[in-house]
């Protein structure tokens, strides 16, 4: 059970910080792995019945999302944070796009069977569905802790 010294931040500029090294650094760092990953398992296993058909294009366009999601919370919303500035229309915005990555976690969990391989599942295939259910939690973590900490201090 997580203590309090494995709670977040609350200050504003702590909280940024720790979105920035623990969630942006890690999701770039794993989906960087994973799209590969799950290219070579639909690939190896395109006759398998229970194949994650479709698993490589949905992290890929995952990515591409999050990847433009997180350069502009970098660029501009949150060093407008960080100067004091109001920020109600760009958080919007930004809990729009949440939105979408959650929709997009649950058709990840649907495709691989809530992150369950078939038993006879090879050892990059178990990889593949380990590092999709790890990324679904800390992204999950990563959108509340936006949603519910950070942004709420910003917004009219």
């Amino acid at each position: 059970m997580p203590g309090a010294a494995d709670a977040p931040p609350r200050e504003p500029k702590d909280v940024i910080e720790h979105i920035l090294e623990r969630y942006h650094a890690v999701h770039r760092r794993e989906l960087a792995e994973l799209c590969p990953l799950a290219r070579k398992v639909e690939g190896v296993h395109a006759a398998h019945p229970q194949r994650p058909v479709g698993i490589a294009a949905l992290l890929t366009q995952m990515r591409a999302e999050l990847e433009h999601h997180m350069m502009r919370e970098e660029q501009m919303l949150f060093p407008t944070m960080l100067a004091g500035g109001g920020c109600t229309f760009a958080t919007r915005r930004m809990r729009h796009e949440h939105d979408e990555h959650v929709e997009q976690l649950k058709a990840l969990a649907q495709l691989t069977n809530d992150f369950t391989p078939p038993e006879d599942a090879c050892r990059s295939w178990r990889a593949l569905y380990e590092g999709c259910a790890k990324l679904a939690a800390d992204l999950a973590a990563h959108i509340e802790l936006e949603n519910e900490v950070l942004f709420p201090a910003f917004e009219a």
